[in-house]
């Protein structure tokens, strides 16, 4: 069946059972939830703490390519990276909206499947899928809005606007790894099947580091953003909005095996420039960097370090303390002065 066959009241119907199916009843979020999907506004009790917003699109032909991605795995990355920024703000993720556009052509399967991975990452983490909005549009469009809080009124948020000369820049998990799987999937490429699979998994289903981004907070970190245009780029953004500078050291970075050995030179650009890792990347002293890799569930790295030199500058250094010509590491995406 065409969604134009079902129309869109009964798209809605549809989608609204399958949610209300899948809620918790007994989560935070359900016990909370006044009114979810079928009237003007979502509406819930809150608490005592932060509320925090956060919205994302994914756009075809500019984010996704159907024929490269599958419409579960497309739902879940829908709601993963919009969970990404509230752990990246040190927040909890609540409730999600659901805004999404699309042709009538578009099979009530593959609709229903998209909701089938955003539900199976909202009941991992707790989030009430609670309403959203339908259009007609030649192209699939999906607009996420993800509703959070902090564990308390006291606790601090994380920002991209504390970091301080002196401390130093860590990151979660692995970097280049999404980008590595993106070209693999576009151009056709083909390794091990272990390393595919890693590979794919990493951009098609980001894990968000909300548990982290707890322990982040738990122990005094102040600075962090989410790591979606590129280590580079978002690392820009934290000095930009601190006023301050920081240097990499490149040989430092956290790579996997699979994307050294299957992309040679490009891995370093794919690390820098890459994007959509979705890992989280903080400053820090050292002496609180070493208790979050205690209790952190994923690798925590330190690769560089934030420096009172000019605002939103950031240099590349070899594993000799040299700066690093770009273009001749074969990066060419943009130059450092």
């Amino acid at each position: 069946m065409k969604v134009s066959e079902l129309g869109e009241l009964g798209l809605i119907d549809l989608l609204s059972k399958m949610v209300s199916r899948a809620l918790d009843k007994q989560s935070r979020a359900g016990q909370q939830l006044i009114l979810g999907i079928g009237d003007d506004a979502a509406a819930w009790y809150g608490d005592a703490s932060v509320q925090l917003a956060t919205v994302d699109s994914l756009r075809q032909g500019v984010h996704f390519i159907l024929e490269t991605t599958s419409w579960v795995d497309l739902g879940w990355k829908a709601l993963a990276v919009n969970l990404s920024d509230i752990a990246a703000m040190g927040g909890l993720p609540r409730y999600a909206l659901v805004a999404l556009a699309l042709p009538g052509s578009t099979e009530v399967e593959d609709v229903t499947a998209l909701y089938a991975g955003m539900l199976e990452l909202a009941k991992e983490f707790g989030v009430a899928i609670v309403g959203g909005d339908t259009d007609d549009a030649p192209l699939v469009d999906i607009t996420t809005t993800i509703i959070g809080s902090t564990g308390s009124r006291e606790a601090h948020l994380l920002t991209r606007s504390a970091a301080q000369p002196g401390e130093k820049v860590a990151v979660t998990g692995y970097l280049g790894t999404a980008a590595a799987g993106l070209e693999m999937l576009t151009k056709h490429l083909s390794f091990d099947a272990e390393a595919m699979a890693s590979l794919k998994k990493a951009f098609s289903r980001p894990y968000p580091r909300v548990a982290e981004g707890q322990i982040l907070v738990g122990h005094g970190v102040r600075a962090t953003i989410d790591i979606s245009d590129g280590l580079i780029s978002d690392l820009r953004h934290i000095c930009q909005a601190s006023r301050v500078s920081a240097r990499i050291e490149i040989d430092r970075l956290p790579v996997l095996p699979a994307v050294r050995a299957n992309f040679d030179d490009k891995a370093l650009g794919l690390a820098l420039a890459g994007g959509e890792d979705y890992e989280l990347l903080f400053t820090a002293s050292a002496n609180i960097i070493d208790k979050v890799i205690a209790a952190a569930p994923c690798p925590i790295t330190i690769i560089g370090e934030i420096t009172a030199g000019k605002a939103g500058e950031v240099t590349l250094l070899d594993g000799k303390g040299n700066p690093v010509n770009l273009a001749k590491a074969g990066w060419e995406h943009f130059r450092t002065t």
